[in-house]
């Protein structure tokens, strides 16, 4: 196969990459990409350093067997877990990309703002977001929001409904009266359940998260390493899963088809 025609390979935890796979469709409709997702150890962001490590290394070598252009880990606990490793690994042969939570423009909403910045226990622990962190907290009032738990409603495909309801407006029950100006959704998974975030936020609070910015950085990388396709009709998607479960493929599709709505 032609090296611009190779597929770019993304992966994740589970099926929450798929927000970011959106993005890279959007912005790269004629790259062909291969997703897997290890829903099979869902999540990544309850477990030790040490696991995720594995899990991700093990991931990246899966997607590297099936001969991928570029590694786009769609995990913010992944990245922040062993993005160096994994650059250190593959780097000289291929551009590997990270996800990192989005404060930048979510600091950038008014002066002195609050952001809430929701991810999982091991993306909030590792230093790499607690350097992020610093980076902006001149800039703004930065708060940790750990969301045990709603990375499985995604799993599980519960998107919407009262019990996906109830659970956010207990996790946010504590900043209700000192409202926030921004939410950063710096799990991948987050994103897909972004429309009830809103609901239970309100219109007045902006939401972000890392996606689009992943996908422009991919598209950088691809041009510095001469691998951009030069094809000029749509790609194609694959979709992989550890669980084997064809409902997590269906699943999968499903997500990735929402983006059109």
């Amino acid at each position: 196969m032609d090296e611009m025609q190779r597929p770019i390979g993304v992966f994740d935890s589970g099926v929450g990459g798929i927000s970011v796979l959106r993005e890279l469709v959007a912005l790269m409709p004629n790259e062909n990409f291969i997703f897997y997702g290890d829903s099979k150890n869902a999540p990544y962001g309850t477990k030790t350093l040490e696991e995720v490590r594995k899990l991700t290394l093990a991931d990246a070598e899966y997607l590297r067997s099936r001969n991928v252009k570029a590694l786009v880990v769609a995990c913010n606990t992944a990245t922040s877990a062993a993005i160096h490793i994994l650059r250190e690994k593959y780097q000289k042969e291929i551009p590997v990309i990270g996800i990192e939570p989005a404060l930048k423009p979510a600091v950038s909403v008014k002066e002195n703002s609050r952001v809430l910045v929701m991810a999982t226990p091991m993306t909030l622990r590792e230093k790499k977001f607690h350097n992020l962190m610093q980076k902006f907290q001149d800039q703004a009032e930065i708060i940790s929001l750990p969301c045990p738990g709603l990375v499985e409603f995604v799993e599980r495909g519960e998107l919407s409904g009262e019990a996906l309801e109830h659970f956010l407006k207990n996790l946010f029950a504590p900043y209700q009266e000192r409202k926030v100006d921004a939410v950063v959704l710096g799990c991948t998974h987050y994103p897909l359940v972004r429309k009830t975030i809103q609901k239970v936020l309100g219109s007045g609070v902006a939401v972000f998260d890392g996606g689009a910015g992943t996908a422009r950085e991919t598209l950088h990388k691809l041009k510095e390493y001469s691998l951009v396709s030069d094809a000029v009709t749509p790609g194609t998607v694959q979709f992989y899963n550890s669980t084997e479960d064809q409902a997590m493929i269906e699943l999968s599709k499903y997500l990735l088809e929402q983006r059109k709505m």
